[in-house]
């Protein structure tokens, strides 16, 4: 997603800067630029160098996501996945993870967007297919993507904390 921003004194008119941003580095990014002290507790990094187009050493270059909302509100299967400059990979789980408490209908069955779906995965090589029409996950050519994507994943879910869905394969 594009983030502009605008601060003369800080950041020279028209800038265009493509390293990862996440949306926990905005409250950390606003601190310094107001000359606040960051919290310890704050997620994220402040982005004011990579905003002024000085990229800090180690700068991430992947970005983890998870969407838990199963099917509801904007119709998209539950999933999480890693981002690169070039790739995405995307684990679909379909899966709303909270079959206790679901409503049920009179005949005990769930509403549609509670459905569990067969798992899936999807790669799009972003160079090649920038609209991500195409899916290259089962691409031989695309297989030490997949395996290094997937390390790269496992390892930015138990940074955050979080667990991959049982039975990821």
């Amino acid at each position: 997603m594009p983030f502009l921003i605008q601060y003369p004194r800080r950041i020279q008119a028209g800038t265009v800067n493509q390293d990862i941003l996440l949306n926990v580095d905005f409250a950390p990014t606003f601190l310094e630029y107001a000359g606040v002290t960051i919290p310890s507790f704050v997620q994220g990094v402040s982005a004011t160098a990579v905003l002024a187009g000085a990229t800090p050493p180690g700068w991430r270059k992947s970005m983890y996501y998870r969407y838990w909302m199963h099917g509801s509100h904007h119709h998209v299967h539950a999933h999480y996945g890693v981002r690169t400059e070039r790739y995405k990979l995307i684990y679909y789980y379909n899966d709303c993870l909270d079959q206790v408490r679901v409503p049920r209908d009179a005949e005990g069955k769930a509403p549609a967007a509670f459905d569990q779906h067969a798992p899936e995965w999807e790669l799009f090589d972003l160079h090649q297919d920038g609209g991500e029409m195409r899916n290259v996950y089962h691409d031989p050519a695309y297989q030490t993507v997949v395996r290094e994507l997937k390390t790269e994943l496992t390892r930015q879910q138990a940074e955050v904390g979080d667990v991959p869905y049982p039975g990821q394969d």
